[in-house]
């Protein structure tokens, strides 16, 4: 009994299958070739960051029903984010400091979104500039933000299920 313990399965995240169609999703070569987010872990986490949010930004409308999937989400993405900096040789004692900085840039980046989603405009191109490009003038960002919209209005199709199975996607 106590080595079936031991060596038993995991029991299933209930974030897995969510978690793999936002990772699918966030690698897609047009982000880095035709839209010049850097193809570097910065460029990556942002295209992370952005899609996680666009996830949860559709969850929320779905209340309590979704919050146990929201929070299982959360943690993965963190987990996730620690195991890639140890991945990338960050010591132990410093990969607690630089997730908090990541869980801080993450909830920066999800306020400014959902801001600028509610102002509509050039506000998504503005934070998207902001949070993706450095700042830079990048014209690629008028893409991403319409991009982004987009997104969220395809998001808006799916429903609670839909979400836990993973049979998500942000492209019409």
């Amino acid at each position: 009994m106590i080595l079936q313990h031991l060596f038993g399965r995991k029991k299933p995240d209930p974030s897995d299958a969510l978690y793999a169609a936002i990772v699918a999703a966030a690698r897609q070569p047009k982000f880095y070739s035709e839209w010049k987010v850097p193809d570097t872990l910065d460029g990556r986490f942002d295209m992370m960051v952005l899609h996680v949010f666009l996830a949860m930004d559709r969850m929320r409308d779905f209340g309590t029903e979704a919050e146990d999937l929201r929070q299982a989400l959360t943690d993965r993405f963190f987990a996730e984010m620690d195991s890639a900096l140890r991945e990338v040789g960050v010591g132990d004692l410093v990969v607690g400091k630089k997730v908090r900085k990541m869980a801080e840039a993450y909830f920066g980046r999800a306020t400014a979104y959902t801001t600028a989603m509610a102002a509509g405009g050039s506000a998504m191109q503005d934070a998207v500039t902001r949070n993706v490009y450095a700042g830079d003038d990048a014209s690629q960002a008028r893409e991403l933000a319409k991009w982004s919209l987009q997104a969220k209005q395809v998001l808006a199709e799916f429903a609670p299920d839909d979400f836990r199975a993973g049979h998500i996607r942000f492209e019409p």
